[in-house]
């Protein structure tokens, strides 16, 4: 995949979302301001975006979106996809030259239905998404399947946010959910694939500041069937969302606290109840502690979540005006959108805020409510 090199200066990532809870369609032009007002977070090495209801023509089909370094990437990856998937539609994702972004990987989108395989007992339908995505990026050279989910897509690459929502003509979808973010690698390199946001099925992650855990979650999730190859720290992040609450059940809740569990000595003050429960996780999900500072926003077709390492070192702000809800690094970011917000708060250190559609059918996985 397509490397740039750029003198790196001292900056750190931004990030920002907003959800609509009626699911009131919101422009694309809406997340391009909020994230590029807070442009001066990243360095040019990266920016995407995440947009939920941008499909509504193809509600029910998987949009991969997929880079190709070059052609035979791209005739290789077909035949696997014509394999595995009934191909309902594809074609280019549209972009646009602009003056900062004149190269770029091959970009394409492809509505699938799986394949199911004949005879396979305990057939599910998400985990054969999800292999498919795997096997794509870890055997077929120069493919990158960066969005898999329905009615959703991720859009990003190697350029500042506002580069990045021209290139990708942002302003032309509307979404009820979108998430976007702005680039300063740490210590991965600055490729179209490495930039945010990391995606699987209908989870997408955006993320600022570094997982030092990442060797330890990488071997854990590893032992599922999962492949990190992407040379970034967050990728573990959005796979680790997808075993904890889709394919282990638990409820987003536990799955935060799972990911950014109290200290020990917490732990030992908490009431008998709830040092039982947080001693319970930390025994059985210690693998999937994310150590290091971060502020993670996690988004899929349920709502949006906003989550802080157990010490918050890297800063988070929401507010909310009428039914939508904002998440972003910068408070600025989001007054840049909504000028009058009803309520502004930081959320606490490893306590998730968690928004979800009115429609949206709560199981026990997403039972607690915050906002």
């Amino acid at each position: 995949m397509m490397v740039m090199s750029k003198t790196r200066e001292i900056s750190g990532c931004g990030l920002a979302g907003v959800i609509s809870r009626k699911k009131i369609l919101i422009p694309g032009e809406v997340i391009i301001r909020s994230i590029s007002h807070i442009k001066e977070r990243g360095n040019g090495l990266g920016s995407g975006y995440a947009g939920y209801g941008i499909y509504p023509q193809f509600p029910d089909e998987y949009a991969f979106h997929i880079m190709y370094d070059h052609e035979f990437a791209k005739r290789e990856t077909e035949e696997f996809i014509k394999k595995r998937f009934h191909v309902i539609h594809y074609e280019e994702i549209p972009t646009r030259k602009t003056s900062r972004i004149t190269e770029s990987p091959l970009l394409w989108r492809y509505f699938l239905r799986p394949i199911e395989p004949p005879d396979t007992p305990n057939y599910n339908e998400e985990d054969y998404v999800m292999k498919a995505v795997m096997d794509i990026n870890s055997h077929i050279d120069g493919a990158y399947v960066f969005s898999s989910g329905k009615n959703m897509g991720a859009f990003k690459g190697v350029g500042e946010p506002d580069d990045i929502g021209e290139f990708y003509r942002i302003e032309e979808y509307q979404a009820y959910l979108w998430t976007a973010h702005t680039r300063f690698p740490t210590n991965t390199p600055g490729w179209w694939g490495g930039a945010h946001p990391f995606t699987l099925l209908d989870w997408a992650v955006v993320h600022n500041g570094e997982i030092s855990s990442y060797g330890t979650n990488r071997r854990y999730l590893e032992m599922f069937g999962y492949k990190c190859t992407l040379r970034t720290d967050t990728e573990v992040v959005a796979y680790l969302i997808d075993l904890l609450v889709r394919r282990h059940r638990l409820p987003l809740r536990i799955a935060a606290y799972a990911l950014a569990s109290p200290f020990w000595k917490d732990i030992d003050r908490m009431p008998e109840k709830q040092k039982k429960l947080f001693t319970a996780i930390r025994m059985v999900y210690g693998a999937a502690l994310l150590n290091g500072p971060f502020a993670i926003l996690v988004s899929w077709n349920g709502g949006l979540m906003g989550l802080n390492d157990r010490i918050k070192l890297r800063p988070l702000v929401v507010a909310t005006k009428d039914d939508r809800v904002y998440m972003a690094s910068e408070e600025s970011s989001i007054r840049e959108v909504c000028p009058d917000p009803d309520r502004v708060w930081a959320p606490k250190a490893g306590d998730p805020v968690i928004a979800l559609f009115e429609d949206f059918e709560r199981g026990d996985q997403f039972r607690e409510y915050q906002v």
